[in-house]
This record gives structure tokens, C-alpha cells and sequence, in this order.
């Protein structure tokens, strides 16, 4: 009898212990460890939230990649002052006007001013259409080509040679191309003295002047219908 007890208590010792190291085999937290591991949850948490921040900064503003801010596109008119009336309207994902409310031309002009930068503007005219973009007015309340200069959109233009693809008085294109009845894209970078247009694809003046060193930029309406569909600048 004594020995079948030394057997199982034994036996019962041994599984005893077994179960003791596995137990006791667990790794067991420190509160040092726990405090790291809740500063490790709330910076990641933060950085997450900064993150999203950042990404809706951007959005709000028109900010995309590239360095690129979209003034206007096919989901909004963007934020203009107006100088002269017309019946601007987004109309089928894009900025129309086809009337003037007054005998003077209107202009669209941005809020802020601008030195060193390239434009894209993506634009549908009809044949009887003046249009343009005016770049570095000295003023914002009054635009013209005497003090802006104005990349010209203006196929009926009576003298050519400072039509659609020039900029006015300044670097005339010949042949003029004729923007009437489709969707174009102008690309105008103005750095130091030089300036450059670009219409879809095609280098139509490449000139040096120092006359506008900044300002704002405007959008006009003289006649026929104009449409913007995206208007995009990129500081230089």
C-alpha cells in the first residue's frame, strides 16, 4: 500500500509541477511596458488623424498634386471677383457666359496675384467668340491689354496676326490656329521676363517683355459663347 502511495503522489506531484511551469512560463506585463504600449496606441492614433487632416487641407483648398490649384473645374465656379457683367453660369460642367450685361467687356479675376507660374486652362469657344486670359494685371478693378498681358482667344479677330494663340501687341502668331467648335487646353508659364503659350500642344509665342511683372489673372467674355471647363495655376 505504501508504495502504490508514493507512486501516485508522485505521479500527482509531477503533474502538479508540470502545470506550475506552464503557467508560470507566460510572460507577465510590466506596468512600464503597459504605459509604452498606450503612448505607441495614441501616437499612431495622431498621426492617422493628422494624416486625414492634411488630405481634406489640400482638398479645401484646390490643392492637387504637383503643386497644381484648381481655381475652377467641371463641379464648381470657383471664387472670382467680377469687373463688368455677364451671365456667367455653370452650365453642363463648365463655366458659361454668351451675354454681357453692359456695353463693357467682363473679366473674371482672381483674388490673389501671382509672379512666376503656369496655367492650364481648358476652354470651348464659338466662331464668333473674343475671349482671353489676362496675366499680371497692375490692377485688379480694371483689365485690358495695356495693362495685363492678354493671351488672346478671337479667331474673327480683324487683324490676325494677334488673334488666337498671340498675346496681344506684344507676340503676334502666324498662322493663327482657330480654336471655334472644340474643347482646347492653353498652357501659359510666365517666369522673370519669359513668357511662353502653348495651345494644345502647340508653342504659339515665346517672348521676353518686363513690362507686368505680376498681378492677378482674369478669365474674359467679349462675345459669342465661351466656356471654361478646369482652370488650373502653379506657382513657379
Amino acid at each position: 500500500m505504501r508504495g502504490r502511495r508514493d507512486k501516485r503522489n508522485c505521479s500527482m506531484k509531477n503533474e502538479f509541477t508540470s502545470h506550475v511551469a506552464v503557467l508560470t512560463s507566460r510572460p507577465i506585463k510590466t506596468s512600464r511596458e503597459d504605459t509604452f504600449m498606450k503612448h505607441l496606441s495614441i501616437l499612431a492614433a495622431g498621426l492617422l488623424i493628422g494624416t486625414a487632416a492634411f488630405q481634406f487641407s489640400n482638398s479645401a483648398s484646390g490643392q492637387s498634386e504637383g503643386g497644381w490649384v484648381t481655381l475652377l473645374d467641371s463641379t464648381k465656379m470657383g471664387d472670382w471677383d467680377e469687373v463688368g457683367k455677364a451671365n456667367w453660369a455653370m452650365k453642363d460642367g463648365a463655366l458659361t457666359a454668351d451675354k454681357l450685361d453692359g456695353k463693357d467687356l467682363s473679366y473674371l479675376v482672381t483674388k490673389n496675384s501671382y509672379k512666376d507660374f503656369q496655367i492650364k486652362a481648358e476652354f470651348w469657344t464659338d466662331e464668333e467668340a473674343n475671349s482671353g486670359i489676362f496675366i499680371r494685371c497692375d490692377e485688379s478693378k480694371k483689365i485690358d491689354a495695356k495693362i495685363c498681358y492678354e493671351v488672346n482667344i478671337f479667331d474673327k479677330r480683324p487683324d490676325p496676326t494677334y488673334g488666337t494663340g498671340a498675346i496681344v501687341d506684344l507676340a503676334k502668331v502666324d498662322p493663327m490656329p482657330k480654336a471655334a467648335g472644340k474643347w482646347n487646353t492653353y498652357e501659359i508659364t510666365a517666369q522673370g521676363p519669359h513668357l511662353v503659350v502653348v495651345l494644345n500642344g502647340q508653342k504659339t509665342a515665346d517672348v521676353q517683355d518686363s513690362k507686368h511683372l505680376s498681378g492677378p489673372f482674369a478669365l474674359q467674355y467679349g462675345s459669342g459663347v465661351v466656356k471654361f471647363r478646369k482652370v488650373q495655376i502653379k506657382p513657379l
